[in-house]
């Protein structure tokens, strides 16, 4: 646990296990799991580089505050966990609400307002164009909810996790004690009375689309993209529509595998992420 921004944030920092061949890897999670999604992964990830996860405010071991949750505050805890640790270079690996989170850091590197520089990055499958969203139902509910806690018992982890599942590809099968642990993280801390205000990262989005998703097409650094091809809510569209902004990107789209790539087929993720 390490206090940045004022709140107590839940961080894992792992060595590379072999040779340091690439600068530090920050990884930033989506909605409304956490750094855990990406537990089956991030061994292999060390191999030749440093690893950095955190769980944002408002998820998984973080504190979860009653407040008005926002990107750019996110953004600022991932600054400053960066900076503390003395780090100067990194790549990002981002996922789901992360990839804003990442545009978001993207966006301040082109304006020189944080002298971090991105060696490069990998994008997995998120809302990057809202307009080609499919949004779920849980979504939509969330949304149609004022902007504040919960009563207690108003939302159970449970509901919340089968939410996650139905993100998954048909063609996938998470053991039991996977969907457990993920519904444990989701609970923590009664983290299901916040998902009205988390879910407001969805508004900020849509209004400034274009300073995240444009520093996403526009950032000089190599970009990789390694998607789901069955996932219900960021369709496969949304490659197409950065690849005519970015014909440049390193494309690898996974058959039979959902929202959750590093969840559903960690090894076929691992072994996109590393080419």
């Amino acid at each position: 646990m390490v206090r940045l921004c004022g709140h107590s944030i839940f961080t894992v920092d792992i060595p590379a296990t072999g040779a340091e061949r690439h600068p530090p890897l920050l990884v930033l999670h989506g909605f409304p799991s956490c750094s855990f999604d990406f537990h089956r992964v991030v061994d292999r990830l060390a191999a030749e580089r440093r690893v950095l996860l955190f769980d944002m405010l408002g998820y998984g071991l973080s504190d979860k505050p009653d407040i008005a949750y926002t990107l750019a505050g996110q953004a600022d805890i991932a600054a400053a966990w960066v900076g503390q640790l003395g780090v100067d270079r990194v790549g990002l690996l981002t996922h789901d609400m992360g990839d804003t989170v990442g545009g978001e850091l993207l966006a301040r590197t082109l304006e020189g307002g944080w002298e971090v520089e991105i060696a490069d990055r990998t994008l997995t499958n998120g809302s990057i164009y809202l307009e080609l969203a499919h949004l779920s139902a849980g979504q939509h509910f969330l949304l149609g909810l004022p902007d504040e806690r919960l009563a207690p018992h108003g939302l159970e982890a449970a509901a919340v996790t089968a939410g996650v599942v139905a993100t998954y590809s048909a063609d996938t099968v998470v053991s039991i004690s996977e969907t457990e642990a993920l519904g444990e993280m989701i609970a923590h801390l009664d983290g299901p009375l916040l998902l009205p205000r988390l879910i407001r990262y969805i508004e900020e989005r849509r209004r400034n689309e274009r300073r995240f998703t444009g520093a996403i097409e526009r950032h000089p650094s190599p970009l990789s993209v390694v998607w789901g091809r069955d996932d219900p809510i960021a369709v496969p569209a949304m490659t197409d529509a950065l690849g005519r902004a970015r014909p440049d990107i390193r494309l690898e789209v996974l058959d039979g595998v959902g929202h959750y790539p590093m969840v559903e087929a960690p090894e076929r993720f691992l072994a996109a992420v590393l080419r």
